[in-house]
């Protein structure tokens, strides 16, 4: 009864503290004394009368220095008894093995010299077993009892926790440690039939066939997803089923940033959007990237940009010779050197200052670094911003995009990769507008250098003409659609939104837009940017165009919250330029596969250098005068295609074009 009595008493005090050391080696002692006591009664048949008192005595005070000394070396004691564990088993275990192993040896010895034993190897053998159930058991009680204290409470929220595999055992063992989380766990999900019908610790495993099923007999309250190989379609149908139900979905984060190799209760976290667009992961060929990229010099305009920062993080796996982290943000440009100091153990990276539409700071960029590569992710990319700005728009998408090419044919580089958009196909805004004129530019000064007959080269280049051979960048031009959590995106506003309580604002109910992850769409860029060959327009399988009304429904659900009554919708109409849908080509444009099923080459038509480059100079003027009208004008006269939407500019639409290459010029 004083056993039990003490057991309660520990498990409550366990409760909320850890109990003091000195308790529980006072309690180990306690437990190993009734062991040696109870194998005298038991070798004896407990008849009390043929047991030596001074003999008991004298064994039992040796037993206990002889414990003492063991449990402090092997420090059997300084575990909480509460998350007894198996290493925990295998200490105790040590510990009785070495004190009783000892009188065995000593017993061993004292025969050996025709001497009667110390004590009787029954005793030890009866001992050994004893001490070692009851230490144990009294741990187990404890911890069981602590569990069902903490499971004692009406209001705690039922469990199920999909992959029973060694994340979904470390995510119960934190929902059973944690005295502050108020969960019980019900069920285990998996996908592996084998699994199906078992148990871990009395959790009955379920198959992910029969959940539906377990939600509709059981009432739960959360889903914790703790496996990170679902594929993206079941996730997403589990997800779907759990918001009809009512039921908040969590997840763990991946093993590498548990803390000490456990999760904790802190790090269980609403599943995210992002979580929910992704999709199968990219296969690219990064030996055939590293082959290019290791020793070289690479130059990321825009670094410290979602996109162009993403691509520093890829091609620091492949060890260039350096990194050149090209902006003009001050402040996240430090942040990502930071970033890289603390992972990049090579410390092979230079941060540069400066604006891509300035000629002589550009030119000392190429002058002190030479980069072999260079990927131009700097950009305006904001639709509504730009279709107010349209001299800005064209100054740094186009003026700075001809500024990065031309030094790049003039210093050597032996690739130019440029990060575009869909908004440049059938442009209906500025922003988009500008990067198609990039576009052009690009491509039309690659194949100007393919071409047979005598050039004349304006701003610098014509120098070149005399030797034609050494001029051998390769133009290579990238197109996606929105990234997720790339800055200014819709995500991060509508959460914002959502965190301050409504209302969501969708600019229309039916306009729909493709997402891709930010490391998938750099992984395609680096992919493109290795098998380009020059000239080519790359476009990427975005996968299938997502209905934002549908996303900010969904992003409400996941939150807890039910759209149209805790959260607001409201359409506020397009913003200028805005459009229904992106396109990824125009509908003169066709497509040819690659050996990448997520990367295929856009057949667009050519223009004619010394036409675009004329036509482009009066536009980089225009937009150096910051005309915005005459811009645009000039805009629509480059890019036909170009036809405004909600905007002050679509009176100025206008037939123009520019010629494109005639078989004589090719």
């Amino acid at each position: 009864m004083g056993g039990v009595l003490c057991v309660g008493i520990v498990a409550y005090y366990g409760a909320e503290y850890p109990v003091p050391r000195w308790i529980i080696f006072c309690l180990d002692l306690l437990v190993c004394i009734f062991s040696l006591g109870f194998a005298y009664f038991l070798k004896y048949n407990f008849n009390v009368a043929e047991i030596d008192s001074n003999e008991i005595s004298r064994n039992i005070l040796v037993f206990s220095i002889l414990n003492s000394v063991v449990f402090l070396s092997i420090k059997t004691y300084t575990g909480i008894i509460r998350y007894t564990s198996a290493q925990d088993s295998f200490r105790i275990l040590f510990s009785i093995l070495i004190s009783n192993g000892l009188f065995f040896i000593a017993n061993l010895l004292l025969v050996s010299f025709n001497q009667a034993p110390y004590i009787s190897n029954v005793i030890l053998i009866i001992n050994g077993l004893t001490s070692f159930l009851l230490l144990i058991t009294y741990r187990v009680m404890v911890k069981y009892f602590f569990m069902y204290m903490k499971n004692f409470r009406m209001d705690k929220r039922r469990v199920v926790i999909y992959g029973a595999g060694e994340a979904g055992i470390a995510a119960k063992r934190t929902l059973d440690h944690d005295n502050k989380v108020n969960m019980m766990l019900v069920a285990f999900i998996d996908d592996d039939a084998r699994k199906s019908g078992k148990a871990i610790d009395g959790i009955k495993i379920f198959h992910t066939r029969d959940f539906q099923l377990l939600f509709k007999n059981e009432k739960i309250d959360d889903l914790i997803i703790a496996s990170q190989n679902i594929p993206p379609d079941r996730k997403n149908g589990i997800v779907d089923i759990c918001l009809e139900n009512d039921i908040k979905v969590l997840t763990l984060p991946p093993v590498r940033n548990w803390i000490n190799g456990q999760p904790t209760a802190k790090q269980l976290q609403n599943i995210k959007i992002e979580d929910l667009l992704e999709r199968e992961p990219i296969e690219i060929h990064n030996d055939i990237i590293g082959e290019q990229i290791k020793g070289k010099r690479v130059l990321v305009t825009g670094a410290a940009g979602s996109i162009g920062s993403e691509i520093v993080r890829q091609i620091a796996q492949f060890n260039p010779q350096m990194i050149i982290l090209n902006d003009q943000s001050e402040t996240p440009l430090h942040e990502l050197q930071l970033e890289l100091q603390e992972n990049n153990l090579q410390n092979n990276f230079h941060s540069y200052i400066g604006d891509v539409r300035d000629q002589c700071r550009m030119e000392l960029l190429f002058q002190t670094f030479k980069p072999h590569y260079v990927y131009h992710a700097a950009a305006y990319k904001h639709v509504p911003l730009m279709e107010h700005n349209p001299g800005e728009a064209v100054r740094t998408n186009v003026m700075g995009t001809k500024t990065i090419a031309d030094l790049s044919v003039k210093y050597g580089v032996s690739k130019f990769v440029m990060i575009s958009t869909d908004k440049a196909v059938n442009p209906t805004n500025v922003m988009g507008a500008s990067k198609r004129i990039a576009e052009i530019y690009v491509q039309s000064l690659y194949h100007s250098f393919n071409r047979t007959d005598g050039i004349v080269y304006s701003n610098g280049l014509s120098h070149l003409n005399e030797n034609r051979e050494a001029i051998n960048t390769k133009f290579i031009t990238t197109r996606f659609g929105n990234v997720l959590g790339s800055n200014g995106s819709v995500i991060p506003r509508f959460k914002a939104q959502i965190q301050k309580g409504g209302p969501i604002t969708v600019t229309h109910p039916e306009i729909t837009r493709y997402f891709m992850t930010i490391p998938e769409a750099c992984r395609l860029v680096l992919e493109a940017g290795s098998m380009g060959q020059g000239g080519e327009i790359f476009i990427f399988d975005m996968g299938k165009s997502v209905k934002i009304v549908e996303l900010a429904k969904k992003m409400i659900r996941l939150s807890g919250l039910v759209p149209h009554q805790d959260i607001a919708i409201e359409f506020s109409g397009l913003r200028p330029g805005e459009k229904l849908y992106e396109e990824l080509l125009n509908d003169l444009e066709n497509t040819k596969p690659t050996h990448h099923e997520k990367i295929m080459v856009a057949q667009v038509r050519e223009y004619h250098f010394q036409t675009i480059n004329k036509h482009i100079s009066d536009l980089i003027k225009l937009s150096c005068e910051y005309k915005d009208r005459q811009v645009v004008v000039k805009m629509k006269e480059i890019v036909p295609e170009f036809k405004s939407n909600n905007s002050i500019y679509e009176e100025l639409d206008i037939h123009v074009e520019i010629p494109v290459k005639s078989d004589s010029e090719f």
